[in-house]
């Protein structure tokens, strides 16, 4: 079984907590230490319960405070090299390197990173598994790639960014050169692509699919929704969205 929960989701801070047995792990830490320990105790944890950090990139929404936290917390930290030498803050007290394809085994958790294109050094997502389910989190990706569908097929939960409408984000705030970045093959993933993605992929054994890294300014959760479930095949109303606030509570794969 892997239970799994977002501390919140978004532009201003990304952080989930994956758990198989015994095994806790916090992929990114893109909200202050302070902040991250207020959401764990929301989920019944505390920084003394996780076993490792994960980061998928070096973006301030997702590495935020995660040196911080494993200076305070012994924790050991995983990146790839590129992440690690885009990194502000390199004081990491127990840093290991991976590359995509590369197995990382953390006690009853194995996770399997692949690549996926982003406007970052060394970026990669994740597949986890306990050797009977997998939950793929596919965030933070410019376009849909036959690499990313290949590593998020036929998986039992999927945590799939939604991140923009491209109509709001061409006539909202954002100046040209945040909009070119965010809407082009290196930035984020807009509703339809996420949308085509699950056309792509084996569905069946889905118990989990949730929206997230909306952004706020430049989507609407009902447009989210209605691009997930034109992609599943069901009503809007039975897709969910993970909150920059709230993130999203305990789930489970089993």
């Amino acid at each position: 079984m892997i239970r799994f929960a977002s501390l919140g989701s978004g532009s201003a801070g990304n952080a989930l907590l994956v758990q198989v047995g015994r095994t806790r792990v916090l992929v990114d830490c893109g909200f202050s230490v302070q902040e991250t320990t207020l959401r764990l105790a929301r989920l019944g944890v505390v920084p003394e319960d996780l076993d490792a950090t994960i980061i998928t990139h070096e973006h301030s929404d997702h590495i935020g405070s995660s040196a911080a936290l494993a200076r305070r917390h012994r924790l050991p930290v995983y990146m790839t090299p590129g992440t690690r030498l885009a990194a502000r803050d390199a004081a990491y007290p127990r840093l290991h390197e991976f590359h995509a394809g590369q197995i990382i085994a953390l006690g009853d958790l194995q996770v399997e990173p692949f690549t996926v294109p982003h406007d970052a050094r060394e970026p990669a997502q994740f597949v986890f598994t306990d050797g009977a389910v997998r939950l793929a989190l596919l965030t933070d990706a410019g376009h849909v790639t036959a690499h990313m569908a290949a590593c998020v097929d036929a998986v039992d939960g999927l945590l799939l960014e939604c991140n923009h409408d491209p109509a709001m984000l061409a006539a909202g705030p954002y100046p040209p050169a945040l909009k070119k970045r965010v809407g082009g093959g290196y930035g984020h993933l807009p509703n339809h692509e996420s949308e085509r993605l699950l056309a792509l992929i084996d569905r069946s054994r889905l118990q989990h699919v949730v929206g997230m890294h909306l952004s706020e300014r430049n989507n609407h959760p009902d447009l989210a929704r209605r691009a997930l479930a034109n992609g599943l095949g069901c009503s809007p109303e039975e897709t969910v969205v993970a909150t920059q606030a709230d993130g999203f509570p305990w789930r489970e794969l089993r």
